[in-house]
């Protein structure tokens, strides 16, 4: 029964789509009528977007340097969370290059019904910097094409804010009570999503008929193989680093508690106190432990990197761009990155994700929804993983904090 209450929403959600992917392939184009509900939906999403970002973001920033959360410790957490980021979207772009999820997949009807992209044209290399990260006016900071600009906008704000004192306090306040307020009609919006996703699935599905479906399908298929070679070999080596054999051993031992707890929750924030308790029976001390885990569930999150290496090729795959090493590979393991970060940074950072790719890449806002499905279908694996990375790190995290006398026990 808890297990069918915490995957309520999920299971909604797929059915939603579900539905709609059999509707449009029965009704063909006429499904269309059912497209601005669709549309509806995304919109109020989007609305909700800008807020969300800047509210998240800065009182993040401003909680942790009210923390303390500075020294030795906290640069070791960035230098395990970036490295193992790294190591996962350089994993899943390599696979992707042995096998597109859009491969065999006739993308000239996607073409045709999907939105249109800006391509940044006449630019150089210098000119697309500045405007990916920046923009010339205030007023641009607030608009859903413009999110890397706002992100950094916001670690600013939050910093000023934690440096002003009592005058930041006041600050802090509104910035927290907003976010609240923000979380609270975001969940009341998605209330709406099974049906809203339904429809906008019905609709791209009665114009392009089944191709895209084979597209998802395959984008699955390879997320689980990534998702497989992540779990058992990525976190043995890790772990191995960090304990050797002996370790790798406690680590197999306890891992399965906390594994289960995140496929049968399907949420990380839940999984904390079983990470923690299995981190310390592995040997990790409770202070890494209860630093580490809370932090990586908002800032750590290899399975989203790895999903957002299978969005970018998607979305670049279905226009005709370059995904070759040659090409726009370091830029694609870059985003996917950033994507990481920003969905777990921001809560209900999925569709910001979307829309951060959308944003880099010159993509029309619209195909968020295109996205967003792939992140539905990888929700339980992604989960996993982004949990029991974070026992992982904080075992890392005493390597390199010098705590070996209790370690593994």
């Amino acid at each position: 029964m808890n297990i069918f209450k915490n995957y309520a929403f999920t299971i909604c959600l797929i059915t939603g789509i579900v539905i709609g992917g059999i509707c449009g392939l029965v009704f063909g184009d006429k499904a269309s009528i059912v497209k601005p509900i669709g549309d509806l939906f995304l919109n109020m999403m989007f609305v909700m977007i800008v807020p969300l970002v800047f509210l998240s973001v800065s009182s993040a920033i401003y909680n942790m340097k009210k923390m303390n959360m500075i020294g030795k410790i906290l640069g070791n957490v960035v230098l395990v969370f970036l490295g193992s980021a790294i190591i996962a979207a350089a994993t899943a772009y390599i696979l992707t290059l042995f096998y597109n999820p859009l491969t065999n997949v006739d993308k000239s009807l996607l073409l045709a019904h999907l939105p249109a992209h800006a391509e940044l044209k006449g630019l150089t290399g210098g000119e697309i910097f500045v405007n990916t990260f920046t923009v010339p006016d205030f007023l641009q900071l607030f608009t859903k094409s413009n999110l890397l600009p706002l992100i950094l906008f916001s670690v600013l704000f939050g910093l000023a804010t934690a440096y002003s004192k009592e005058h930041g306090k006041v600050i802090s306040d509104l910035l927290n009570a907003g976010m609240a307020i923000t979380l609270r009609m975001m969940r009341i919006i998605m209330f709406m999503a099974p049906i809203g996703l339904g429809c906008y699935f019905a609709d791209t599905i009665g114009v392009v008929g089944g191709q895209i479906l084979n597209g998802y399908l395959n984008a699955f298929l390879l997320y689980l193989v990534l998702a497989g070679f992540c779990y058992f070999i990525l976190n043995t080596i890790y772990v191995w680093l960090a304990g050797g054999s002996k370790g790798v051993k406690t680590f197999w031992k306890h891992i399965l508690t906390p594994s289960l707890t995140a496929i049968a929750t399907s949420s990380s924030a839940a999984c904390i106190p079983i990470n923690i308790e299995t981190a310390e029976k592995i040997g990790v001390p409770r202070s890494i432990a209860e630093t580490v885990i809370p932090l990586g569930t908002n800032m750590h999150k290899d399975g989203s990197v790895m999903g957002g290496v299978i969005k970018i090729v998607f979305i670049l795959t279905i226009f005709g761009q370059n995904t070759q090493p040659s090409g726009n590979g370091l830029f694609i393991i870059a985003v996917a990155i950033l994507v990481g970060a920003v969905m777990g940074a921001i809560p209900s950072g999925g569709m910001t994700g979307e829309l951060l790719i959308c944003s880099v890449f010159g993509f029309s806002p619209q195909l968020a929804g295109t996205l967003m499905v792939i992140s539905t279908i990888i929700d339980i694996p992604a989960t996993l993983l982004n949990s029991t990375g974070n026992i992982v790190s904080s075992i890392l995290v005493t390597k390199l904090s010098g705590k070996k006398k209790s370690y593994f026990k």
